[in-house]
Order: structure tokens, then sequence, then C-alpha cells
């Protein structure tokens, strides 16, 4: 066949853990204070580089960082190793013949791939997955599980910086969620877009309690209010409640998403290029999402430098994604492994050109946070 031949002279794995800012992050699961973290650097036979990276977080990503790790290393990287490059569609069969599951660890490789082809081709990865549809992409802000006052406090200093969309954390006690998010609107006022985010920690009963509990503060989204496999249940919740239903956890592959349709729980489904296995599968989520009627929201909380662009350089590729991305890692790593980190504290950026992914690895912060697997 014609067109470019990158064979894969060598895939290099890192397992990096950069510290969070401030005391860390509570969800409904945990309390975060490090992120731990995937790093793929591909090499082709003529020098060509292409970067991937996951950011895996509990409850959330089936396997684990130390799972996802020596996957890449013991079967995924063998198996793409000579490889063509230049033909994303062949080494992501491969990957799946060669292990089952494991979507987060496969997507490292296929980024770094799609990374490695749109470099020497010249162009970003937005070009190459169809094209930019916006010039500018705007952030969520986002509030942990903390008392009302503290979420007001924080809520109104998003809002100053420019934030126009937060996410809110809730979970322990449907009473306690909505004094939060009563505290927020009242200090943010009507214009800001809030969305609450149960981390499938509440039951069906509780969920509908807490929609209705809700419905006067204007939410524009309600995220995975119930368990992720309980889709008759959210269904359930969203038939109850007035506030439109989010699926996150509920969706890996593709299957999932066909498995939420069907089940017609959620007005809107979230979308991780790392969650889903890598870009080409993620889009394909996003076009079929669309296509059933539905919004995407796109990103994770927890992304380093490389993970957060390849998040932005999907989202801009669509009309349908909400407004207020979700890979804000950024604001919440204290450092990053790559040369230039994303200045997004204002809650906007310009979609990012140059080519690839347009960001380069930092050697020495690689060295720096490296860990042993």
């Amino acid at each position: 066949m014609d067109g470019l031949h990158l064979p894969i002279k060598r895939v290099e794995i890192f397992g990096v853990a950069i510290p969070l800012v401030g005391p860390g992050f509570r969800n409904a699961y945990l309390t975060k204070t490090t992120q731990k973290s995937a790093l793929v650097r591909l090499t082709a036979e003529d020098g060509s580089i292409g970067l991937g990276n996951i950011d895996p977080s509990p409850g959330y990503s089936v396997e684990t960082i130390e799972q996802s790790l020596i996957a890449l290393r013991d079967q995924l990287a063998p198996a793409v190793t000579g490889l063509d490059a230049g033909n994303p569609h062949r080494l992501v069969q491969v990957m799946d013949a060669a292990r089952s599951g494991y979507l987060d660890a496969k997507a490292a490789i296929e980024m770094a791939c799609v990374d490695l082809l749109a470099r020497r081709l010249g162009i970003p990865v937005h070009q190459y997955l169809g094209g930019a549809m916006v010039d500018t992409v705007r952030f969520n802000a986002w509030i942990g599980i903390v008392s009302p006052a503290e979420a007001a406090e924080e809520a109104r200093k998003w809002f100053d910086r420019g934030f126009r969309s937060a996410k809110v954390k809730v979970g322990g006690g449907i009473e306690a969620d909505r004094d939060r998010l009563k505290a927020v609107r009242e200090a943010v006022g009507p214009t800001m877009a809030l969305r609450a985010d149960a981390n499938a920690g509440y039951s069906v009963d509780d969920a509908i309690a807490l929609g209705r509990l809700l419905d006067p503060f204007n939410m524009q989204l309600l995220e995975q209010p119930v368990a992720d496999d309980d889709l008759a249940g959210m269904a359930k919740v969203r038939q109850a409640i007035g506030i439109p239903v989010m699926a996150d956890e509920s969706i890996t592959d593709h299957e999932s998403l066909i498995n939420v349709i069907r089940a017609n729980c959620a007005d809107i489904v979230k979308l991780k290029v790392m969650k889903q296995g890598g870009f080409l599968k993620c889009r394909r989520m996003l076009e079929t999402a669309t296509a059933a009627g539905m919004r995407i929201v796109i990103g994770h909380g927890f992304g380093l430098g490389v993970n957060t662009v390849a998040e932005i350089m999907l989202a801009c590729t669509s009309g349908n994604v909400l407004e207020g991305l979700e890979c804000v890692g950024p604001l919440k790593t204290s450092d990053d492994i790559v040369t230039r980190r994303l200045d997004i504290s204002n809650g906007q950026i310009s979609v990012p050109g140059g080519m690839g992914l347009g960001v380069e690895l930092d050697d020495a912060k690689v060295t720096q946070y490296q860990f042993a697997f």
C-alpha cells in the first residue's frame, strides 16, 4: 500500500506520580493527593516521536495504574513493536487480539501513534480527526464535598476567574448536597452552569429525592446518580426528575454506550480519550451519541499535560460537545511532565495548533517523578 510507512522501532513506558495541589480532592470514592500516570513514547524507524498518557483513578478506571503499566510493558508494547504507526486501525486490532479489556493502556499507545502520525504529516491532531469546529474551548470548574460556606467561596473564586460552569461533587447525604448546591447558586447567581456529580453513589430512591431537591437551582445536569450497572435504575431517575442525567461510569466501550442508549437512561454522556480506548474509538462513540440525540461532555479531572491536550483536540472537533471541558488536570497537579504547562487558569484557551499534540516531554521531570513497576 502507498502512503506513509512508519514502523515502530521503540516503545518506552514510564510510570510517574505527581503530587496534587493543596490537601487533595475528595469525591464519593476517596480523597486523592497524588496522580499516578502512565506515559508512552513511540519512536519510529525514521526517528519520528509520538506521545501518549493515561491517568487512571480508582472508581473510574477498570484497571489500576500498576496493572495498566504491566500490561503495557509485557503485552501491548511487544505486540506493536515493528507495526506501522501510520495505520492506527491495524495497531488497535493487534492490541485487542493481544489482550482483552485494558482500554486505558491501549489508549496510551493509540494516542502516541496518532500523535506520531499527525506530527509526521505536519498537522495538529484535531485536523487529523477531521478539523476543529471552534477556535476557543472553555473549561469546567470543580468543587469537592465540602461545607456550604466553603463551596460558595470556591464557586465565587472560579466565577471571578472567568469560569462559567462548575461541577459540584455530591454524596454522603442528599440534604447536605442540597445545602451545598444552594450555597453555590446563591454565590454565583443565575448565569453559571452547575453540574452535580454523584459518582454512582446513591440508590435509585435517594437519587430521585436528590434530583427533586436540586431542581430549584437550575442544574445543567446530574452525573451518574446510581451504580454504573443499574441502567434501569438510572432510567427511573431520569423519568422522575427534571434535571438532565449524564452517564459516566456506565460508559466504557462502544457496546456500553449502545446499552445506555437502548435503556433510555441518559440525556448526556461523558467520554474520555483514555477511558474509551483512544482517539478513534472515542470519536466513533461521540458520533454514535450525537446520532442518538445526546449531548457530550469531554474530559477527566486529573490528566497530565499530554492527555489533557488530547481531550482538547478531540472535543474541539464536534459542535455537540457541551461547553465546559472537564480536562482540568493542569489546575489540580502541582507539576507536570511536559516542557510547557497549559495555562487554563482563566477558564479558557485557544485551540492548540502545532504538529501532533503540540507538547514535548520534559525528561528531567519524568525522571524526577518516575516510579518502578
